[in-house]
C-alpha cells in the first residue's frame, strides 16, 4: 500500500513539474522597461597624424596616442515584443535608448619633433541606440532567462566640438522575473564592440607649427554595461 502511495505522490510531483515547465510564459506580448546601472568605455585612438598649414616641412607628423578608459552612470529605456516559440522558448525583438552621456575621458597626442611635443583633449560617449533580438528560455511561467544579439549606434564627442557616430554589435545576457500582474524586475549585462571611424580636429599650435593644424585618426571603442530595473508586460 505504501509503495502505491509513494508511486502516486511521485507521479503527481512529476506531473506538476511538467505542467510548470510547459505552461505558457507570462512574458509573451509587448513590454516597456527602464533600467539604471553603470557603463565602462574602453576607447582606442590610432593611425593619428598631424598636418601643418601649407608651406611647412615636413607636411605631416605621425602622432603617438594615449587615451583613458571611463566608468559612469548608465540609464536605459526599452520597448519590445516577446513571441512564444514554444511553451518553454521565446524570441524577443527590442530597442534600447540610452539618453545620458558618460564621463569625460582624456587623450594625448605626442611627437617629440614638435614644440610643444604634445596636445591634449577630451572625449565622451553621448546617446546610444540598440536594436536586438532576444532568444529566451522560460525557467517558469514567471521567470525568463534571455540573451541579446544586435546592432548598436552611439555618438562620441571629442576635442573642441568634434563629434562622430560609431556603430557595432551588441551581445548581452539577462533575467526577468514577474513581480505581480504585468510588473517585472530584470537584471542584465551587455557588451558592445564599435568599429573604427575616422575623426578629425583643427587647432592652433603655440609654436613650432605656424598657423592652423589638422589632426586625423581612427576612433573605436568597446563598452560594458550592467543594468537593473523594472518593466511592465502589457
Amino acid at each position: 500500500m505504501k509503495k502505491i502511495q509513494l508511486a502516486m505522490i511521485s507521479a503527481s510531483i512529476i506531473g506538476m513539474s511538467a505542467t510548470a515547465v510547459n505552461a505558457q510564459s507570462k512574458f509573451e506580448g509587448f513590454y516597456g522597461q527602464v533600467g539604471v546601472g553603470f557603463s565602462s568605455v574602453s576607447p582606442d585612438l590610432n593611425a593619428t597624424t598631424l598636418t601643418p598649414p601649407p608651406g611647412n616641412v615636413p607636411t605631416s607628423y605621425p602622432m603617438g596616442t594615449s587615451i583613458s578608459s571611463t566608468s559612469s552612470f548608465a540609464g536605459a529605456f526599452g520597448l519590445g515584443y516577446t513571441f512564444s516559440v514554444s511553451p518553454k522558448f521565446t524570441l524577443g525583438l527590442g530597442a534600447d535608448y540610452q539618453p545620458f552621456g558618460g564621463q569625460s575621458g582624456n587623450y594625448t597626442l605626442t611627437n617629440a619633433a614638435l614644440n610643444p611635443s604634445s596636445v591634449t583633449g577630451t572625449f565622451k560617449q553621448e546617446q546610444t541606440m540598440n536594436l536586438y533580438i532576444a532568444p529566451g528560455i522560460a525557467t517558469s511561467p514567471e521567470g525568463l532567462l534571455y540573451g541579446k544579439i544586435g546592432y548598436s549606434a552611439s555618438n562620441f564627442s571629442y576635442g573642441n566640438g568634434g563629434s562622430q557616430n560609431l556603430s557595432g554589435f551588441l551581445v548581452g545576457l539577462g533575467y526577468k522575473q514577474i513581480i505581480q500582474g504585468g510588473f517585472y524586475g530584470f537584471a542584465e549585462a551587455n557588451y558592445t564592440s564599435y568599429g573604427k571611424a575616422n575623426v578629425g580636429a583643427t587647432g592652433r599650435w603655440n609654436s613650432g607649427v605656424v598657423g592652423t593644424y589638422a589632426i586625423n585618426g581612427q576612433l573605436s571603442a568597446n563598452t560594458f554595461s550592467g543594468l537593473v530595473g523594472v518593466g511592465y508586460k502589457f
